[in-house]
């Protein structure tokens, strides 16, 4: 794969999860930098940036709000913006014939949320025949609690997301890594 047949895929990374309860500035900071540093790697190497932004009926998250629109800190031009209503990005949104009709056959993935929206994604992309680069330290999530009452930290989260898709769905590569696969 090269920089010609690959795509940074920027999933979600929206204002609308700062109005989250569950938003926490020191976890986002440093998500920011990698999420950023990949967008500024890719734009380098000449490597199409693609923004998907989630939409759907939750009040933060229509729109209208005002809160779907790029995360403050981060700037990106992308080279193409989809919107989604649905986990995976690659689900009505036009995102897989954009990506088949400019030849990419490897996607970077990076955004919010680790387990959620960019796992999705990165399982339908791979069941779809690409190659995928996952960037868990350009990827954010916040600690959850199960029913039993037991809190996952973040690190559980990402542990347990390489966990699954490692060797499976996906490659686990750091901002470096991904960036240096691309321009290979």
């Amino acid at each position: 794969m090269s920089a010609q047949d690959t795509a940074l895929i920027v999933i979600d990374v929206q204002e609308s999860f700062r109005q989250r309860p569950v938003w926490q500035d020191d976890i986002a900071r440093p998500f920011v930098r990698n999420v950023q540093a990949l967008i500024d790697g890719a734009v380098k190497h000449d490597i199409p940036v693609v923004q998907i932004l989630h939409t759907d009926n939750d009040d933060v998250f229509q729109l209208e709000s005002g809160f779907v629109r790029t995360l403050e800190g981060v700037q990106i031009e992308p080279t193409a913006l989809f919107y989604k209503k649905r986990h995976s990005a690659l689900v009505e949104s036009g995102l897989n014939v954009w990506l088949v009709e400019h030849g990419i056959r490897k996607l970077i993935i990076c955004g919010i949320r680790t387990e959620q929206c960019c796992e999705t994604t990165t399982r339908h992309a791979s069941d779809l025949g690409y190659q995928v680069d996952y960037v868990t330290e350009a990827t954010l999530t916040f600690p959850m609690q199960h029913a039993s009452e037991q809190v996952f930290s973040v690190e559980d989260i990402k542990m347990r997301t390489e966990l699954v898709l490692a060797g499976r769905f996906a490659r686990i590569v750091t901002v470096e890594q991904a960036l240096q696969n691309a321009a290979v």
